[in-house]
């Protein structure tokens, strides 16, 4: 019996498509053939998996800056996996690899899809969280929109999370005042005690998070990099500075709502702060990702740069760990194990 022979597949599809905070229900499990990589290709065996917050969007059936996830068919996302089968010149059996692939236990994918990672730098993990996207994310919203200058205050929405706690740490390299908000005691005591946050707000015990925020910043906001929308943005929007820049990453107070999402206009705010506001992808930054990843990696290795991974043990909880997303369960990255079978 050949190895192949040996293994047994099992892929994540979207059974079907949520109205508001997904459930179990919207995924499903199939057990699949583990197929032959072909010339140019590996089999590549998932060590871990990434969930994130932008996949919720794909599960609709809108228009968007990314295809949405098709009923019936693979749910796809980051994955660290190693290399178990061969068909290249680029790629060895043992290599491992980073790169967006299927949610199931193996993939065949072209050599040129994935990039060979080395674990000597940092953990396998590592390269799916600060290493990473997230990490890229954080690097690129920040320096290239937010562009932070010594002694400016910068506020980070979702602060504890996998991209907010990078920012964080990465404003105050660059000599930043940083002011963090988070869902918890113990996320805010984090934030302050570990990463080295100025300020920080638990915006579930503050009544009042424009007051909070204006007690956490007497010269007022600078940079806000904004994960969450909703009245924690409404509220820092009302006391930017003038020129103030606004790095929009994300928006996850909306994701699953179902009665849109309204708040105050901004644009008059905007045109006397003269602020700027600047959606982004990271795809955008495609061609400088080599510049991120070493700026990163040295950052890390000097001990300036901390990161938390909340790891989620086995394929058959990947659904739970996503939808753990959506409550605040997670202190930093979301990944899942993937033991061998």
């Amino acid at each position: 019996m050949t190895l192949k022979e040996k293994l047994k597949n099992s892929q994540i599809l979207l059974a079907k498509r949520p109205k508001g905070m997904p459930t179990k229900e919207n995924f499903t499990f199939k057990d699949s053939p583990v197929p032959q990589p072909e010339e140019g290709q590996v089999l590549v065996r998932t060590i871990y998996l990434s969930v994130d917050p932008y996949m919720r969007g794909r599960m609709d059936d809108a228009k968007s800056y990314v295809k949405p996830f098709e009923l019936n068919e693979m749910i796809c996302g980051g994955i660290v996996g190693e290399v178990i089968l061969s068909d290249s010149d680029q790629l060895s059996v043992g290599d491992k690899v980073v790169g967006t692939l299927g949610w199931q236990r193996y993939n065949v994918i072209k050599e040129s899809k994935v990039r060979k990672i080395d674990e000597t730098i940092a953990p396998l993990s590592a390269y799916l969280s600060v290493l990473g996207l997230t990490g890229l994310t954080a690097y690129f919203g920040l320096l290239d929109i937010g562009q932070p200058k010594e002694g400016e205050t910068v506020v980070v929405s979702g602060a504890a999370g996998a991209v907010g706690m990078i920012v964080g740490q990465i404003a105050k390299i660059k000599g930043a005042r940083v002011v963090g908000v988070a869902g918890s005691d113990e996320k805010t005591t984090y934030l302050k005690q570990e990463l080295g946050f100025d300020e920080t707000i638990n915006y579930k015990t503050s009544p009042n998070m424009e007051q909070a925020l204006e007690k956490a910043c007497p010269d007022g906001i600078d940079i806000y990099f904004d994960n969450v929308g909703g009245p924690i943005s409404d509220a820092a929007i009302n006391l930017l500075n003038e020129f103030a820049r606004i790095p929009l990453c994300g928006a996850i107070s909306s994701y699953n709502r179902t009665d849109g999402d309204l708040g105050p206009r901004i644009q008059t705010k905007l045109i006397k702060s003269r602020g700027l506001i600047k959606g982004f992808l990271i795809g955008d930054y495609a061609d400088r990702f080599s510049e991120g990843i070493r700026d990163l990696s040295s950052w890390l290795a000097e001990g300036k740069l901390k990161y938390e991974e909340n790891i989620v043990e086995g394929f058959e909880n990947v659904p739970e760990a996503f939808l753990g997303l959506f409550k605040g369960e997670n202190l930093g990255k979301q990944l899942i194990k993937v033991d061998e079978e």
